[in-house]
């Protein structure tokens, strides 16, 4: 295994090593890491939902009733009351027909995609999907074309051009690195013409856009039963995993074929009582989202064309070289507030960046101090 030390002193001289933090507390906008005090904007606990009193009693309550494991999987005997009723509140929540829960946003990606298509398919991926997204269309076998970022045209012939059996959009709906909304209106409309189907990965727009937090659907008041939706449960939510939500027979066909279900031991019960928790806060509390939306037009007027165009809590400053990226990062550590360096292969060679994650956990003074501070 003496490669294994060569190919880590390489990744560190590329000034690409990646080294994890030690959290000494639950999250927020306020942390304790490595023994020191910061202000985050590393999480994507968008709605300051993580560590929420009615989210961790959920949970409490939870485990003394079905205790902590599953202890099966889903078809053995590891399915729960409380997953079916946090099953049916998500595909009421995103307004769709069923719903079913996955343990991560990772595994649900591979085990929907993977299921749907087969070698005679072809998958449409714009080419700043997520990682999750490209491996499961690997995976799948499938012909997998990558479309230019956000290109509709580019999309639209090569749509045009396939004699595949199943075609399938495959697509972010807010990119995690950049911050930007999928056309979402405009994807569907050439699903429907060129007659597939559209997936869309909501991780970061679900409890985030629309008007109740429903997410992109909510977002642009659209709704197909070409869409099959993933929404993760870990980021604006709180809690953990994901759910895939479509039609009214795609949860049931998911169950018989999507691997990543089937083979795999159950989330926490407790955790489907915590979802349905923050399903409530969500849907009740729409001033997280007016306070998260009014940090983002403060950030994006103090700091102007410093930032990449988003309309999203993701917020980049790009520094364009790694060095750079991780020099800035120091820096701002220095003064007691923590953003990541992110470099390749997370983002193109030359776009190297901080990555900006807002909440509406942060006050009005800690962001014109992020301002002050990145100026």
């Amino acid at each position: 295994m003496d490669f294994l030390a060569a190919e880590i002193s390489g990744i560190e001289s590329a000034g690409l090593l990646r080294n994890r933090r030690v959290l000494e507390g639950p999250q927020g906008a306020r942390v304790r890491v490595d023994g020191l005090d910061y202000v985050s904007y590393c999480s994507n606990d968008y709605l300051g939902l993580a560590a929420h009193p009615k989210l961790v009693e959920a949970a409490i309550s939870a485990a003394q009733k079905y205790g902590v494991g599953a202890g099966a999987s889903h078809l053995l005997c590891g399915h729960t009351d409380a997953h079916e009723k946090a099953e049916s509140a998500l595909a009421d929540f995103v307004g769709l027909a069923s719903a079913l829960l996955f343990s991560t946003g990772y595994m649900a990606n591979l085990g929907v995609i993977t299921a749907l298509a087969k070698r005679q398919d072809e998958l449409f991926c714009d080419r700043l999907n997520h990682a999750s997204l490209n491996d499961a269309a690997q995976l799948s076998r499938a012909r997998m074309s990558r479309y230019r970022h956000l290109d509709l045209e580019d999309l639209e012939s090569r749509l045009a051009a396939s004699v595949a059996r199943r075609k399938i959009v495959v697509s972010d709906s807010v990119f995690s690195m950049d911050g930007d909304i999928a056309p979402v209106p405009q994807l569907l409309e050439l699903c429907e013409r060129h007659d597939a189907l559209l997936f869309l990965d909501d991780a970061h727009g679900f409890g985030v856009l629309g008007g109740h937090g429903g997410g992109i659907l909510s977002h642009f008041g659209i709704s197909s039963p070409r869409i099959v939706y993933m929404g993760t449960l870990g980021k604006a939510a709180g809690v953990a995993g994901a759910f895939v939500a479509g039609s009214g027979n795609l949860a049931q066909y998911l169950v018989q074929k999507a691997k990543t279900y089937v083979y795999t031991t159950a989330q926490p019960a407790m955790l489907a009582e915590a979802i349905l928790a923050s399903l409530e806060i969500i849907g009740e509390e729409s001033w997280r989202r007016a306070r998260l939306n009014s940090h983002v037009a403060t950030l994006k007027s103090a700091l102007g064309n410093r930032l990449m165009p988003s309309d999203t809590p993701i917020q980049p400053y790009l520094a364009g070289e790694n060095q750079a990226a991780l020099e800035m990062s120091s820096r701002l550590r220095e003064r007691g507030i923590l953003i990541p360096a992110i470099r390749p292969p997370t983002v193109p060679a030359g776009t190297a960046r901080l990555r900006i994650s807002l909440s509406a956990a942060h006050g009005e003074e800690e962001i014109a101090d992020l301002a002050a501070a990145l100026q």
